[in-house]
C-alpha cells in the first residue's frame, strides 16, 4: 500500500472508507462509555435543563391560562344566563306588582263606589266604565259604556267620590255620554244645606284649571249665614237634578255689586281628574211635564 502524500497546493482529502471506520470507532466507544459509566449523563442533562426545562415551563403557563381563560368565559357565560333569568323574574314581578297595584286601585274605585251606593241608597243605580273623554286634561264630558240596554236615559244622574258628576246628556244602545257639573254649559239650581238658600251653580273649565273650583252665583243671604266650608247639594226645584245630592263645598263668598245677592265659588266634591267608574241613578227628576 503506497503512502498517502499530499502534493503542494492540493488540499488534504480523507477517503470515504478510512471516514466511515474513524466514526465506526467513536459510536462504539460512545456506546461503551455511556453503558458502563455516568460520564455523559451531566453534560446531557445540563443541556435538557438549559434548553428543555424552560421550554417545558413555558408550555405549562400556557396551558394554565388557557384553562384558567376557560374556567372564566365559562363562568362569564353562567353569569349572563343567570343574569337573563333574573332579567325575566324581575320583568314576571314587574308585571304582576303592576297588575296588583291596578286592582287596588280598581278595589278602592269599587269601594267609593259602594259608598255612594249606600250613601243614596233610595234610588235604584248601575255602574258603568269611562271609555272615552274629550280632549282636555279633566272630564268635563265623557262617554261610558251602559246604554239604553241596561236601562240608561238622557237626563238621569251621574254620581262619583261621594257628590254629584253630572248629567246623561246623550244616550246609544251601549254607550252614554255625560255632561260634567264643570262644563261650561252647565248650569244647576243647588242650595246651601245649613241654611237651604237658594243659588245657582254654573261650570267654569278656567276657573276649574286654575283653581279646582266651580262658580256659584244668585244665592241670598241676608243674614250672612253662609259660611266657608258649607255644603252645597242640589236643590228641590232643579229640572234635572234629584234633590240633596252633594255639589261641593263653598270656598269663598262675595257680594254682588246690587248688594242684594251673593256669588263666589265651590270646590267640588269629585275628582274630575281621575275618574274611572260611575254610578248612574235609574230614576229621573220628575217634573210638571211627566205627570200630565
Amino acid at each position: 500500500m503506497s503512502p498517502i502524500v499530499k502534493k503542494k497546493g492540493e488540499k488534504f482529502t480523507l477517503p470515504s472508507k478510512y471516514l466511515l471506520f474513524i466514526l465506526s470507532l467513536l459510536c462504539t466507544a460512545l456506546m461503551v462509555v455511556s453503558f458502563t459509566t455516568d460520564a455523559l449523563d451531566r453534560p446531557v442533562n445540563a443541556v435538557a435543563g438549559f434548553i428543555i426545562v424552560p421550554f417545558q415551563k413555558g408550555i405549562s403557563n400556557v396551558g394554565t391560562y388557557i384553562h384558567d381563560r376557560s374556567e372564566e368565559l365559562a363562568k362569564i357565560k353562567e353569569l349572563l344566563e343567570e343574569n337573563e333569568s333574573l332579567k325575566e323574574q324581575v320583568d314576571k314581578l314587574t308585571e304582576e306588582n303592576t297588575r296588583l297595584q291596578e286592582d287596588k286601585y280598581e278595589l278602592n274605585n269599587l269601594r267609593s263606589l259602594y259608598k255612594i251606593d249606600k250613601l243614596y241608597d233610595e234610588y235604584d243605580k248601575v255602574g258603568a266604565r269611562i271609555i272615552a273623554r274629550d280632549a282636555g286634561n279633566f272630564y268635563h264630558t265623557f262617554i261610558i259604556d251602559k246604554g239604553s240596554a241596561d236601562g240608561i236615559e238622557v237626563d238621569m244622574n251621574v254620581l262619583a267620590d261621594g257628590g254629584l258628576v253630572g248629567r246623561v246628556s246623550g244616550v246609544g244602545r251601549n254607550w252614554a255620554r255625560i255632561v260634567s257639573v264643570i262644563a261650561d254649559n252647565s248650569n244647576i239650581s243647588g242650595k246651601v244645606l245649613s241654611t237651604n238658600d237658594t243659588l245657582i251653580v254654573s261650570g267654569n273649565l278656567k276657573t276649574y284649571e286654575s283653581a279646582g273650583c266651580v262658580d256659584f252665583s244668585q244665592l241670598i243671604d241676608a243674614s250672612n249665614a253662609v259660611q266657608i266650608g258649607d255644603k252645597i247639594t242640589t236643590g228641590d226645584i232643579s229640572d234635572k237634578f234629584l234633590p240633596d245630592i252633594l255639589i261641593g263645598y263653598v270656598n269663598d263668598v262675595k257680594n254682588d255689586s246690587n248688594n242684594l245677592t251673593k256669588s263666589g265659588t265651590i270646590t267640588p266634591a269629585v275628582d274630575f281628574a281621575h275618574l274611572s267608574e260611575v254610578l248612574i241613578i235609574l230614576e229621573k227628576k220628575q217634573t210638571v211635564d211627566d205627570d200630565r
